[in-house]
């Protein structure tokens, strides 16, 4: 029985006439054992009426076969009766997996009722024939599990790639990197510095791009490669503290120096919280943003000899030695202590600075690309 093909299913009236010839009852017979008038059953029998969900009792009784099977009976029917949904409801209800109000606002697709045209503006984004199809980023050679990445990580990081692709810069250079990580350091000690950070990853070949992040994504960064000599680095300043930015800001750079993301993008979600598991890649990543802010030893000489009663004259005395923000020391402190509101005056913001410099997407402001 083929519910989308009409024929095949029968009136449940033809089921009341089928028992009654069986029985030789006649339609009065019938009328008599439920107690009703014979123009109910009338109707009934001859398909002007469908089975209420008191009569599939009474009919159950008389004909000693279960409600549920009468009441089943008429649902069919009237199932098979209805008419066909449009073939639209299945797009839209595609389309709405992703955040379409949300990447409207952002500017990345425009809004529109036009559902084929709001597909075709999906495929363009993610770069795939029809949203059907899994999205891939162009590089990743290991196929990368998006069905079970939270849609907020997945739209954010698309929209990361579509930026990188439209920024030009020169030949990477791993070498160029390693000499970089030493121009940053000079760059720890003022927050306004951080503006510089932009033009220094591009001329080691570096595509850098600012990303708001999407509500409940929890980004901090991210790093792929669009082929094999071309890395990005992503951020969201999702937490616009200086010493924040550095960590995630080295933590990324580690992956693009050791070449992680050429087999699948490395995406970063709460850095330096602590995690149950976490692979070998990200704890190299982890002791290097550390050691950008703070040098390690020195650290943990420094809190070996003040904690618990460190003071606000020892974070910035130890900070003005190590040639740093107090903000990094800070940062480091919170880290050893889980004491979140000491010394949250040295956690100058940041954004402000970056964003004067670097391609932004966020706050206001949409990435010029071609959709």
């Amino acid at each position: 029985m083929f519910l989308s093909d009409k024929k095949w299913i029968d009136h449940p009236g033809s089921f009341i006439r089928e028992e009654l010839e069986a029985r030789e009852w006649s339609q009065i017979d019938l009328a008599y054992i439920l107690g009703c008038t014979v123009q109910s059953v009338n109707l009934l029998v001859n398909e002007k009426k469908g089975i209420s969900p008191d009569m599939a009792k009474s009919l159950g009784m008389a004909f000693s076969v279960s409600p549920e099977f009468l009441n089943n009976l008429q649902k069919i029917y009237e199932l098979s009766r209805a008419d066909e949904p449009s073939k639209e409801i299945e797009k839209r209800a595609k389309l709405q997996r992703y955040p379409l109000k949300l990447m409207s606002s952002r500017g990345w697709i425009e809004e529109t009722d036009d559902v084929c045209l709001m597909e075709a503006q999906l495929s363009r984004f993610f770069e795939v024939e029809s949203i059907d199809e899994t999205p891939q980023l162009a590089h990743a050679a290991k196929a990368t599990l998006y069905s079970e990445m939270p849609v907020e990580q997945l739209v954010w990081l698309f929209r990361v790639r579509q930026i990188a692709k439209e920024i030009v810069v020169p030949e990477y250079s791993k070498k160029s990197v390693l000499n970089l990580v030493e121009k940053l350091k000079n760059l720890r000690n003022e927050p306004e510095q951080i503006r510089h950070v932009p033009r220094l990853l591009a001329e080691c070949g570096i595509r850098f791009a600012v990303v708001e992040a999407l509500p409940k994504s929890k980004i901090d960064g991210v790093c792929f490669w669009l082929d094999e000599s071309s890395p990005v680095v992503g951020m969201t300043t999702l937490h616009d503290r200086i010493d924040n930015f550095w960590f995630v800001l080295r933590h990324e750079l580690e992956h693009v120096i050791r070449e992680h993301g050429k087999e699948h993008e490395i995406i970063d979600i709460e850095l330096g919280k602590e995690k149950e598991f976490e692979d070998e890649d990200e704890k190299v990543a982890n002791l290097a943003g550390a050691n950008f802010c703070v040098n390690q030893e020195k650290m943990n000489s420094f809190y070996l000899r003040k904690a618990p009663y460190i003071s606000d004259k020892d974070v910035i005395a130890f900070a003005s030695l190590q040639e740093v923000h107090p903000g990094l020391v800070v940062g480091q402190i919170h880290n050893r202590t889980k004491k979140w509101h000491t010394f949250r005056k040295h956690l100058v913001p940041i954004r402000g600075h970056i964003v004067k410099s670097a391609i932004v997407d966020g706050w206001g402001e949409v990435a010029p690309t071609e959709l």
